[in-house]
């Protein structure tokens, strides 16, 4: 996959760009990022934000090895299984985009 192909999974899956950044939040504060994609020219990080504030680097890996699931779940080698409830987050933030756009307040 590249950045483009991780791009458009993230966006798809209920992600949302905030600074740049293809990015999860918390569904008590919908404008503030927990967990991002931080897509570089040549590799593509996962990130979590610490309860401190800073950001912490749980996986990377270099574009040729993320591979797309062909089953549309998470991608394979870029450490997606080493956040837990990342599922459940993303549905969470897919959830409330589908009921912001149904209320119009998308």
């Amino acid at each position: 996959m590249d950045q483009d192909a991780l791009t458009a999974w993230a966006l798809s899956q209920g992600w949302q760009m905030i600074g740049g950044h293809p990015s999860l939040t918390k569904p008590s504060a919908p404008k503030e990022a927990i967990v991002r994609l931080v897509l570089k020219a040549t590799v593509a990080n996962l990130e979590v934000r610490k309860p401190a504030g800073k950001w912490e680097k749980v996986a990377g890996a270099a574009y040729a090895e993320v591979e797309a699931d062909p089953e549309g779940g998470f991608p394979r080698g870029l450490g997606f299984e080493k956040v837990p409830s990342l599922g459940m987050l993303m549905q969470d933030n897919r959830d409330r985009q589908v009921f912001a756009r149904m209320t119009g307040k998308a």
